[in-house]
């Protein structure tokens, strides 16, 4: 069970006394940037970025999720210390974002947005009771995070 928290918490982040939620995902902004950075300079390119990435996001999905199920015999639903689900969102808001720390600070801050505001059926997600719909909501605040973001590249706005 130890392991299971120390997941589902983000290294801990969860049990912090303010904004568990936001310091679980400055934590997942975190290892993403950094690990990133250490890929590129190691000489990869954007494909070999983008296939970490996503094994990175998969992987975590179903091992956070399944840890989310462990600690619910223990916690209630959602406590506020889970934040796994967090850090497999922002990674989703921010993949296949140039290495500058604006445009992941821009995915952190607008993942945010979408996390706490939950608009366009992140709510509906939300409602349901599981250990998949608390993961799920934030794959989903991840998800138009990052169409708004690569849009905004698309179009050269940022």
């Amino acid at each position: 069970m130890k392991w299971h928290k120390l997941i589902a918490t983000a290294l801990g982040s969860g049990y912090s006394p303010f904004a568990p939620g936001t310091a679980g995902s400055i934590v997942g902004i975190g290892i993403l940037f950094i690990t990133n950075w250490l890929i590129n300079d190691l000489g990869f390119e954007l494909p070999a970025v983008l296939f970490f990435n996503l094994a990175l996001i998969v992987g975590m999905l179903f091992l956070g999720t399944y840890s989310i199920k462990k600690v619910h015999t223990i916690w209630e639903h959602d406590a506020s210390k889970i934040v796994i689900d967090e850090v497999v969102g922002v990674w989703i808001a921010a993949i296949a974002l140039p290495m500058r720390w604006e445009y992941y600070l821009a995915a952190l801050l607008l993942f945010r947005f979408f996390d706490i505001a939950k608009p366009l059926f992140i709510r509906k997600i939300d409602a349901m009771k599981g250990h998949w719909s608390v993961m799920l909501d934030d794959v989903l605040a991840g998800i138009y995070t990052s169409i708004i973001l690569q849009s905004f590249l698309i179009i050269k706005f940022l």
